[in-house]
Protein backbone atom coordinates (compact mmCIF):
# COMPACT_ATOMS: atom_id res chain seq x y z
CA UNK A 1 0.00 0.00 0.00
CA UNK A 2 0.98 3.32 -0.76
CA UNK A 3 2.24 5.00 2.43
CA UNK A 4 0.89 8.35 1.17
CA UNK A 5 -2.38 7.53 0.06
CA UNK A 6 -4.18 8.52 3.36
CA UNK A 7 -3.35 11.52 2.12
CA UNK A 8 -6.03 11.73 -0.61
CA UNK A 9 -8.35 13.47 1.50
CA UNK A 10 -6.04 16.26 2.75
CA UNK A 11 -5.12 16.81 -0.82
CA UNK A 12 -9.05 16.73 -1.96
CA UNK A 13 -9.78 19.11 0.50
CA UNK A 14 -6.74 21.29 -0.59
CA UNK A 15 -8.04 21.33 -4.21
CA UNK A 16 -11.48 22.48 -3.28
CA UNK A 17 -10.05 25.19 -1.20
CA UNK A 18 -7.64 26.39 -4.15
CA UNK A 19 -10.62 25.99 -6.38
CA UNK A 20 -12.57 29.05 -4.64
CA UNK A 21 -9.95 31.45 -4.77
CA UNK A 22 -6.39 32.10 -3.58
CA UNK A 23 -4.48 29.16 -0.90
CA UNK A 24 -5.92 30.27 2.46
CA UNK A 25 -3.09 28.15 3.36
CA UNK A 26 -0.27 29.01 1.39
CA UNK A 27 -0.55 32.55 1.14
CA UNK A 28 2.95 34.01 -0.18
CA UNK A 29 3.92 37.37 1.25
CA UNK A 30 5.94 38.45 -1.93
CA UNK A 31 7.48 41.47 0.03
CA UNK A 32 7.30 42.61 3.75
CA UNK A 33 7.37 45.92 3.68
CA UNK A 34 6.87 46.98 7.53
CA UNK A 35 5.42 44.68 10.67
CA UNK A 36 1.75 45.29 9.09
CA UNK A 37 2.13 46.16 5.59
CA UNK A 38 3.33 43.14 2.73
CA UNK A 39 3.06 42.57 -0.79
CA UNK A 40 0.33 39.51 -1.25
CA UNK A 41 -0.70 38.94 -5.09
CA UNK A 42 0.96 42.02 -5.96
CA UNK A 43 -1.12 44.40 -3.41
CA UNK A 44 -0.44 45.96 -0.57
CA UNK A 45 -2.19 44.21 1.96
CA UNK A 46 -2.46 44.87 5.80
CA UNK A 47 -1.68 42.41 7.85
CA UNK A 48 -3.72 41.55 10.79
CA UNK A 49 -3.02 37.51 11.39
CA UNK A 50 0.80 37.85 11.96
CA UNK A 51 0.70 37.07 15.98
CA UNK A 52 3.22 40.16 15.70
CA UNK A 53 2.03 41.29 18.99
CA UNK A 54 4.71 43.86 19.79
CA UNK A 55 5.60 44.89 16.62
CA UNK A 56 8.73 44.44 17.02
CA UNK A 57 10.27 42.44 14.00
CA UNK A 58 11.46 45.59 12.27
CA UNK A 59 12.91 47.25 15.19
CA UNK A 60 16.23 48.84 14.47
CA UNK A 61 17.97 47.71 17.29
CA UNK A 62 16.58 44.46 17.08
CA UNK A 63 18.10 43.91 13.85
CA UNK A 64 21.45 45.39 14.55
CA UNK A 65 22.09 42.85 17.45
CA UNK A 66 21.24 40.08 15.42
CA UNK A 67 23.39 41.26 12.34
CA UNK A 68 26.16 41.63 14.89
CA UNK A 69 25.74 38.46 16.06
CA UNK A 70 25.92 36.44 13.15
CA UNK A 71 29.19 38.14 12.23
CA UNK A 72 30.78 37.26 15.87
CA UNK A 73 29.45 33.73 16.18
CA UNK A 74 28.15 32.66 12.70
CA UNK A 75 25.20 30.99 10.96
CA UNK A 76 24.43 28.72 13.30
CA UNK A 77 25.39 26.07 16.57
CA UNK A 78 25.62 22.93 14.73
CA UNK A 79 24.80 20.67 17.61
CA UNK A 80 22.58 20.62 20.66
CA UNK A 81 23.72 22.35 23.92
CA UNK A 82 24.05 18.82 25.64
CA UNK A 83 26.69 17.44 22.44
CA UNK A 84 28.44 21.10 21.98
CA UNK A 85 27.78 23.11 25.00
CA UNK A 86 26.60 26.46 25.16
CA UNK A 87 27.22 29.91 23.34
CA UNK A 88 27.25 33.12 25.90
CA UNK A 89 24.61 34.53 24.10
CA UNK A 90 21.80 31.43 25.32
CA UNK A 91 23.00 31.74 28.99
CA UNK A 92 22.64 36.02 28.73
CA UNK A 93 19.07 35.21 27.29
CA UNK A 94 18.36 32.56 29.53
CA UNK A 95 19.14 35.04 32.55
CA UNK A 96 17.17 38.22 30.59
CA UNK A 97 14.13 36.27 30.56
CA UNK A 98 14.34 34.64 34.10
CA UNK A 99 14.54 38.63 35.21
CA UNK A 100 11.75 39.54 32.99
CA UNK A 101 9.32 36.68 34.19
CA UNK A 102 10.86 37.16 37.96
CA UNK A 103 11.62 33.90 38.29
CA UNK A 104 14.81 31.80 39.52
CA UNK A 105 15.27 29.40 36.22
CA UNK A 106 15.03 29.65 32.79
CA UNK A 107 15.45 27.05 29.77
CA UNK A 108 14.95 28.10 26.36
CA UNK A 109 14.39 26.10 23.55
CA UNK A 110 15.23 26.32 19.50
CA UNK A 111 11.08 26.25 19.15
CA UNK A 112 8.36 27.42 21.11
CA UNK A 113 6.48 23.84 19.93
CA UNK A 114 9.57 22.49 21.31
CA UNK A 115 9.41 24.08 24.79
CA UNK A 116 5.83 22.17 25.04
CA UNK A 117 7.04 18.79 24.21
CA UNK A 118 10.44 19.26 26.23
CA UNK A 119 8.58 20.81 29.56
CA UNK A 120 5.28 18.44 29.31
CA UNK A 121 7.25 15.13 29.20
CA UNK A 122 10.50 16.59 31.37
CA UNK A 123 8.06 17.62 34.26
CA UNK A 124 5.55 13.91 33.82
CA UNK A 125 6.11 10.70 33.07
CA UNK A 126 4.24 6.98 32.79
CA UNK A 127 3.35 6.96 37.23
CA UNK A 128 2.19 10.50 36.80
CA UNK A 129 -1.25 12.22 35.27
CA UNK A 130 -1.54 14.92 33.19
CA UNK A 131 -4.79 17.46 33.63
CA UNK A 132 -5.62 19.08 30.34
CA UNK A 133 -7.73 22.13 29.34
CA UNK A 134 -9.31 20.45 26.19
CA UNK A 135 -8.59 23.64 23.89
CA UNK A 136 -4.92 23.28 24.35
CA UNK A 137 -2.61 23.48 21.83
CA UNK A 138 -1.06 20.67 19.59
CA UNK A 139 1.94 21.40 21.05
CA UNK A 140 1.05 20.48 24.47
CA UNK A 141 -1.00 17.61 23.64
CA UNK A 142 2.12 16.17 21.53
CA UNK A 143 4.18 16.81 25.38
CA UNK A 144 1.42 15.10 26.97
CA UNK A 145 1.76 12.08 24.67
CA UNK A 146 5.23 12.11 24.14
CA UNK A 147 5.53 11.85 28.47
CA UNK A 148 3.54 8.84 28.53
CA UNK A 149 2.12 10.40 31.37
CA UNK A 150 -1.73 9.30 31.67
CA UNK A 151 -4.01 12.12 30.51
CA UNK A 152 -6.93 13.56 31.42
CA UNK A 153 -8.87 16.19 29.78
CA UNK A 154 -11.55 18.60 31.58
CA UNK A 155 -13.67 21.08 29.85
CA UNK A 156 -12.65 23.99 28.27
CA UNK A 157 -12.39 27.32 30.94
CA UNK A 158 -13.91 24.91 33.78
CA UNK A 159 -12.53 24.87 37.11
CA UNK A 160 -15.18 23.12 38.50
CA UNK A 161 -15.01 20.01 35.71
CA UNK A 162 -11.53 20.17 37.03
CA UNK A 163 -12.32 19.70 40.44
CA UNK A 164 -14.59 16.35 39.71
CA UNK A 165 -11.99 14.84 37.93
CA UNK A 166 -8.99 15.23 40.42
CA UNK A 167 -11.47 13.88 43.52
CA UNK A 168 -12.56 11.21 40.86
CA UNK A 169 -8.63 10.61 40.47
CA UNK A 170 -7.45 10.43 43.94
CA UNK A 171 -7.63 7.40 44.82
CA UNK A 172 -6.03 5.89 42.02
CA UNK A 173 -3.03 7.69 41.73
CA UNK A 174 0.06 7.36 42.47
CA UNK A 175 2.48 9.69 40.73
CA UNK A 176 2.54 13.69 40.87
CA UNK A 177 -0.33 15.52 38.88
CA UNK A 178 0.25 18.57 36.59
CA UNK A 179 -2.65 20.75 35.62
CA UNK A 180 -1.86 22.83 32.07
CA UNK A 181 -3.56 25.71 31.01
CA UNK A 182 -2.85 28.67 28.61
CA UNK A 183 -3.03 32.45 29.21
CA UNK A 184 -5.13 33.27 26.10
CA UNK A 185 -6.07 30.83 23.79
CA UNK A 186 -4.77 31.56 20.29
CA UNK A 187 -8.24 30.50 18.51
CA UNK A 188 -10.99 31.88 20.37
CA UNK A 189 -8.69 34.99 22.38
CA UNK A 190 -10.20 33.72 25.80
CA UNK A 191 -8.36 33.74 29.15
CA UNK A 192 -7.95 30.78 31.79
CA UNK A 193 -9.97 31.68 34.86
CA UNK A 194 -6.88 31.99 36.85
CA UNK A 195 -8.07 32.65 40.15
CA UNK A 196 -11.21 29.37 40.08
CA UNK A 197 -8.31 27.18 38.98
CA UNK A 198 -6.01 28.41 41.78
CA UNK A 199 -8.77 27.95 44.20
CA UNK A 200 -8.78 24.06 42.83
CA UNK A 201 -5.25 23.84 43.58
CA UNK A 202 -5.48 24.68 47.05
CA UNK A 203 -8.23 22.15 47.47
CA UNK A 204 -5.92 19.44 46.15
CA UNK A 205 -1.86 20.61 45.70
CA UNK A 206 -1.50 19.53 42.33
CA UNK A 207 1.44 21.72 40.47
CA UNK A 208 0.55 23.76 37.78
CA UNK A 209 1.40 24.87 34.36
CA UNK A 210 0.65 27.60 32.29
CA UNK A 211 1.63 28.49 28.89
CA UNK A 212 1.93 32.16 28.38
CA UNK A 213 2.21 31.96 24.50
CA UNK A 214 0.02 34.31 23.30
CA UNK A 215 -0.41 36.27 26.67
CA UNK A 216 3.67 36.80 27.13
CA UNK A 217 4.50 40.52 26.79
CA UNK A 218 1.17 41.14 26.35
CA UNK A 219 -1.07 41.32 29.68
CA UNK A 220 -0.19 42.09 33.11
CA UNK A 221 1.65 45.45 33.94
CA UNK A 222 5.12 43.84 33.41
CA UNK A 223 3.92 42.26 30.76
CA UNK A 224 4.33 39.04 31.74
CA UNK A 225 1.32 37.36 31.03
CA UNK A 226 -1.90 36.20 32.77
CA UNK A 227 -0.54 35.19 36.01
CA UNK A 228 1.12 38.54 36.26
CA UNK A 229 -2.25 40.14 34.94
CA UNK A 230 -3.74 38.25 37.73
CA UNK A 231 -1.69 38.99 40.14
CA UNK A 232 -1.38 35.18 41.02
CA UNK A 233 2.84 34.38 39.97
CA UNK A 234 3.55 32.90 43.09
CA UNK A 235 0.50 30.04 42.60
CA UNK A 236 2.14 28.97 39.17
CA UNK A 237 4.93 26.70 39.07
CA UNK A 238 6.00 27.00 35.66
CA UNK A 239 5.80 29.21 32.82
CA UNK A 240 5.87 28.09 29.35
CA UNK A 241 6.33 30.44 26.10
CA UNK A 242 7.20 31.23 22.54
CA UNK A 243 9.27 33.92 20.77
CA UNK A 244 7.64 33.64 17.79
CA UNK A 245 4.79 36.13 19.10
CA UNK A 246 5.95 39.30 21.19
CA UNK A 247 9.77 38.44 20.56
CA UNK A 248 9.23 38.49 17.42
CA UNK A 249 11.81 35.36 16.30
CA UNK A 250 12.19 31.82 16.77
CA UNK A 251 12.02 30.26 20.11
CA UNK A 252 10.16 29.07 23.04
CA UNK A 253 11.50 28.73 27.26
CA UNK A 254 10.27 27.14 30.24
CA UNK A 255 10.60 28.88 33.72
CA UNK A 256 9.84 28.02 37.49
CA UNK A 257 11.49 28.80 40.74
CA UNK A 258 11.77 24.29 41.58
CA UNK A 259 15.69 23.57 43.02
CA UNK A 260 15.71 20.80 40.61
CA UNK A 261 14.45 22.92 37.29
CA UNK A 262 17.71 23.17 36.15
CA UNK A 263 17.71 19.44 36.11
CA UNK A 264 14.83 19.52 33.57
CA UNK A 265 17.93 19.98 30.49
CA UNK A 266 18.97 16.30 31.75
CA UNK A 267 15.41 14.42 31.14
CA UNK A 268 13.75 16.29 28.18
CA UNK A 269 14.68 14.89 24.84
CA UNK A 270 13.40 17.64 22.41
CA UNK A 271 15.95 19.84 24.41
CA UNK A 272 18.71 17.04 24.75
CA UNK A 273 18.41 16.52 21.13
CA UNK A 274 18.01 19.29 19.01
CA UNK A 275 20.58 21.83 17.74
CA UNK A 276 20.02 25.19 19.84
CA UNK A 277 18.88 28.82 18.51
CA UNK A 278 21.32 30.44 15.72
CA UNK A 279 23.42 33.18 17.11
CA UNK A 280 21.53 35.73 15.48
CA UNK A 281 17.76 34.54 16.52
CA UNK A 282 19.05 34.46 19.94
CA UNK A 283 20.79 37.22 19.98
CA UNK A 284 17.46 39.81 18.77
CA UNK A 285 15.87 38.21 20.93
CA UNK A 286 17.93 39.53 24.14
CA UNK A 287 17.22 42.65 22.59
CA UNK A 288 13.64 42.20 21.94
CA UNK A 289 13.04 41.17 25.80
CA UNK A 290 14.84 44.36 27.24
CA UNK A 291 13.07 46.18 24.56
CA UNK A 292 9.98 45.36 26.26
CA UNK A 293 10.38 45.87 29.62
CA UNK A 294 11.50 49.72 28.55
CA UNK A 295 8.95 49.98 26.32
CA UNK A 296 5.42 49.91 28.28
CA UNK A 297 3.89 52.04 25.80
CA UNK A 298 4.05 48.94 23.47
CA UNK A 299 1.39 47.21 25.67
CA UNK A 300 -0.74 49.86 25.91
CA UNK A 301 -1.21 50.38 22.21
CA UNK A 302 -1.84 46.93 21.70
CA UNK A 303 -4.57 46.95 24.22
CA UNK A 304 -6.50 50.46 22.66
CA UNK A 305 -5.57 48.82 19.22
CA UNK A 306 -7.20 45.22 20.70
CA UNK A 307 -10.69 47.09 22.27
CA UNK A 308 -10.90 49.34 19.13
CA UNK A 309 -11.04 46.39 16.68
CA UNK A 310 -13.14 43.98 18.94
CA UNK A 311 -15.62 46.86 19.70
CA UNK A 312 -15.37 47.92 16.10
CA UNK A 313 -16.63 43.87 14.96
CA UNK A 314 -19.31 44.21 17.99
CA UNK A 315 -20.96 47.41 16.43
CA UNK A 316 -21.15 45.22 12.94
CA UNK A 317 -22.86 42.87 14.12
CA UNK A 318 -20.82 39.79 13.71
CA UNK A 319 -20.49 37.11 16.02
CA UNK A 320 -17.18 36.86 18.07
CA UNK A 321 -15.21 33.81 19.62
CA UNK A 322 -15.67 35.42 22.88
CA UNK A 323 -16.79 38.09 25.28
CA UNK A 324 -12.98 39.13 26.49
CA UNK A 325 -10.87 41.96 24.73
CA UNK A 326 -7.54 40.62 23.93
CA UNK A 327 -5.34 40.92 20.52
CA UNK A 328 -7.07 37.84 18.97
CA UNK A 329 -10.07 38.30 17.58
CA UNK A 330 -11.87 35.57 15.86
CA UNK A 331 -14.97 35.97 13.89
CA UNK A 332 -17.09 32.90 13.59
CA UNK A 333 -18.61 31.76 10.30
CA UNK A 334 -21.13 29.30 9.46
CA UNK A 335 -19.41 26.80 7.18
CA UNK A 336 -16.23 25.93 5.54
CA UNK A 337 -16.99 27.36 1.91
CA UNK A 338 -18.69 30.99 3.43
CA UNK A 339 -15.44 30.95 5.48
CA UNK A 340 -13.39 30.69 2.28
CA UNK A 341 -14.99 33.07 0.63
CA UNK A 342 -15.00 35.65 2.94
CA UNK A 343 -11.40 35.48 3.50
CA UNK A 344 -10.58 35.76 -0.27
CA UNK A 345 -12.79 39.13 -0.20
CA UNK A 346 -10.95 40.14 2.41
CA UNK A 347 -7.39 39.34 0.63
CA UNK A 348 -9.01 40.94 -2.55
CA UNK A 349 -9.62 43.73 -0.43
CA UNK A 350 -6.61 44.62 0.83
CA UNK A 351 -6.63 42.72 4.36
CA UNK A 352 -4.76 39.33 5.62
CA UNK A 353 -6.64 37.45 8.31
CA UNK A 354 -5.93 33.71 9.49
CA UNK A 355 -8.22 31.30 8.17
CA UNK A 356 -8.97 28.75 10.97
CA UNK A 357 -10.80 25.37 9.62
CA UNK A 358 -11.57 21.93 12.07
CA UNK A 359 -9.91 20.01 13.40
CA UNK A 360 -7.59 23.01 14.33
CA UNK A 361 -10.44 24.71 16.03
CA UNK A 362 -12.46 24.04 18.85
CA UNK A 363 -15.78 22.76 18.78
CA UNK A 364 -15.10 21.72 14.84
CA UNK A 365 -15.75 26.17 14.19
CA UNK A 366 -15.05 27.71 11.30
CA UNK A 367 -13.07 31.17 12.19
CA UNK A 368 -11.93 33.93 10.82
CA UNK A 369 -8.95 35.01 13.19
CA UNK A 370 -7.55 38.61 13.64
CA UNK A 371 -4.17 39.28 15.14
CA UNK A 372 -3.76 42.37 16.61
CA UNK A 373 -0.32 44.25 16.61
CA UNK A 374 0.91 47.65 18.68
CA UNK A 375 2.28 48.49 15.50
CA UNK A 376 -0.80 49.29 13.64
CA UNK A 377 -2.07 52.79 13.06
CA UNK A 378 -5.94 53.19 14.22
CA UNK A 379 -6.29 53.76 10.57
CA UNK A 380 -5.29 50.35 10.19
CA UNK A 381 -7.95 48.97 12.63
CA UNK A 382 -10.63 51.46 10.86
CA UNK A 383 -9.74 49.82 7.55
CA UNK A 384 -9.34 46.53 8.78
CA UNK A 385 -13.47 47.14 10.88
CA UNK A 386 -14.37 49.38 7.02
CA UNK A 387 -13.31 45.83 4.99
CA UNK A 388 -15.24 43.62 7.00
CA UNK A 389 -18.17 45.34 6.96
CA UNK A 390 -18.39 45.68 3.10
CA UNK A 391 -17.04 42.07 2.87
CA UNK A 392 -20.71 41.02 5.13
CA UNK A 393 -22.19 43.68 3.18
CA UNK A 394 -21.62 42.29 -0.43
CA UNK A 395 -22.99 38.90 0.99
CA UNK A 396 -19.95 36.69 1.91
CA UNK A 397 -21.14 36.81 5.29
CA UNK A 398 -24.50 37.20 5.91
CA UNK A 399 -24.62 34.24 8.11
CA UNK A 400 -21.78 35.65 10.24
CA UNK A 401 -23.93 38.57 11.69
CA UNK A 402 -25.56 37.88 15.00
CA UNK A 403 -29.19 37.29 14.69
Amino acid sequence: MDLLAKLAPIAERHARIKALGSDAVGVVNEKLLSPTRAIIDGRETILAGTNNYMGITFDAECIAAGQKALAEYGTGTTGSRIANGSFALHRDLEREFAAFLDRKHCIVFTTGYQANLGMMSGLAGPRDTIYLDADSHSSIYDGCTLSGAKLVRFRHNDAADLDKRLARGEADEGGGRLVVLEGIYSMMGDRAPLADFIAVKKKHGFQLLVDEAHSFGVLGPHGRGLADEAGLEKDVDFVVGTFSKSVGAIGGFGAGDHPYFEMLRYAMRPYMFTASSSPASIATSIAAIRKLAAEPQRRRKLAENSARLFHGFRDLGLELGCNEVSPVVAVRCPDEPSTIAMWNALLKAGVYVNIALPPGTPNKLCLLRCSVSAAHSDADIDRIIELFGAVVAQGHGKKVVNG
